[in-house]
């Protein structure tokens, strides 16, 4: 998980902190070590872990936090300003061209998933409803325009290639006049890309970008690499000039450094953060929730959305008749976990909730309630249609043949139906609580 590390560091400085009535310059000193040191582990960049630390003590030394009855929670605070000052203040935008037609050129080195970020792309944008095409102009790489076909076809993205030409402006150019011509309102262009940076690659990015003369072009980076990542995304900035950075595999970065450098270093924002290899684990980075789950205090705001990619106004209204009923089956019960998985799994559900970051709850708990996901779904679907949607039937005998078709012992059996009626008792409370009418909460359940 992303900030893992920095996230159980600075929480444990926190509550040191806490742990303490008053504070003294001493205290503030002591702990300003520790966070040091927790983002230099992290993989900032050491200027910006320099100025970031004096920035915060500097404010954390003042009158008015050491005389405060809650200077603990102070601190708190000031260092969840300065680290979204740090990672852009606001959530970056896509912009796009006011004449109807946007060109969104997308650079990186090779490795970084920068193929795969175009379908990424192309599904975030429909999604908000444009309208986008792809293009293929990396023309060195074996295979690249047959990934790039694949990945279109994966997110429903038409794909334009010319695979006898060799010049990517001219592909792009076409491109351009073929996606107006059918009514497209986004072009993404797929180049080339290098192991490093070169006089070669760069040179042809400079000849794209005044043929195509893009509304953005956005660098795709692997977050896993760190510091080198900061360092490529301020390469290709004073050489072309990028308007926005993408940073891939955020889920598997347990450090975070060059999310947390690339705004101070290069002076352009992280626009999107890749949360996993589905094409929809595309998300816009919002530097006030990061900022947020690396302190603990969770982020309701991108779980309340993520609810509500996956909410459905009649499966919500039927589910809340059936409660109402006390008709809440087996069959629900399944089709609720499915919206548990659609929504990224236990583990990211947590990751979002205040005081449960990925330490909280052990990794190995987490796998183990994602197989418990599994089995429960083996036991649910080995039932008859009859036991599904009534569970008061399931006798010994009954729960036997169960075990036998879902290859579970009988005490799983057991432990899915004790879950079940707990589940059942939760919503139906909720359903009847204060917040049943709150369209917002209502996807998450």
């Amino acid at each position: 998980m992303a900030f893992e590390g920095l996230s159980e560091k600075l929480q444990g400085v926190f509550k040191k902190l806490k742990g303490k009535g008053v504070l003294t310059e001493a205290d503030i000193n002591d702990a300003m070590r520790e966070v040091k040191l927790a983002l230099l582990e992290a993989d900032v960049n050491f200027k910006v872990v320099k100025e970031f630390v004096a920035a915060v003590k500097e404010k954390a030394l003042g009158a008015d936090v050491l005389a405060s009855l809650t200077p603990a929670q102070q601190v708190i605070k000031i260092v969840n300003d300065e680290l979204v000052s740090l990672m852009g203040g606001t959530g970056s935008k896509l912009t796009y061209s006011p004449r109807g037609f946007t060109v969104l050129m997308m650079v990186g080195l090779q490795g970084t998933g920068k193929t795969t970020t175009c379908g990424k792309l192309a599904n975030y944008l429909k999604k908000n409803g444009k309208k986008p095409m792809l293009c293929a102009c990396d023309i060195y790489r074996p295979a690249a325009i047959d990934q790039l076909e694949i990945v279109g076809k994966s997110v429903d993205t038409p794909v334009f290639t010319m695979r006898d030409c060799r010049e990517p402006e001219v592909i792009a150019k076409a491109a351009m006049k073929e996606a107006e011509l059918k009514g497209y309102d986004v072009l993404i262009v797929d180049t080339a890309g290098r192991l490093q940076i070169d006089e070669a690659l760069m040179e042809e990015l400079v000849t794209l970008k005044k043929a195509v003369k893009p509304h953005e072009i956005l660098l795709v980076v692997d977050a896993m690499t760190g510091q080198d990542a900061v360092n490529a995304a301020e390469g290709f900035n004073e050489r072309l000039g990028i308007d926005g950075i993408i940073m891939t595999k955020m889920d598997g970065d347990s450090r975070g450094g060059a999310a947390l450098s690339a705004k101070k270093v290069t002076g352009k924002p992280v626009k999107f953060i890749g949360m996993g290899e589905k094409f929809d684990a595309l998300e816009q980075f919002h530097p006030e929730r990061m900022a947020s789950r690396i302190l603990g205090m969770g982020d309701m705001l991108s779980l309340i959305e993520k609810a509500q990619e996956n909410y459905d106004e009649e499966q919500a209204a039927a589910l809340e008749k059936k409660m109402k009923r006390n008709e809440f089956t087996l069959e629900d019960f399944l089709e609720q976990m499915g919206q548990v998985k659609k929504m990224g799994g236990i583990g990211k559900l947590l990751d979002m909730l205040p005081g449960m970051n990925t330490k909280a709850v052990k990794e190995a708990d987490l796998d183990e309630s994602e197989k418990e996901f599994v089995q429960m779904e083996a036991i649910i679907l080995s039932m008859t249609k009859e036991e599904r949607r009534n569970p008061s039937i399931l006798n010994a005998s009954r729960r036997k043949r169960i075990a036998a078709g879902s290859g579970q012992p009988v005490s799983k059996i057991n432990t899915l139906i004790k879950r079940y009626e707990d589940a059942r008792k939760m919503m139906k409370q909720f359903m009847g609580g204060k917040m049943k009418h709150n369209r917002m909460f209502r996807g998450l359940f």
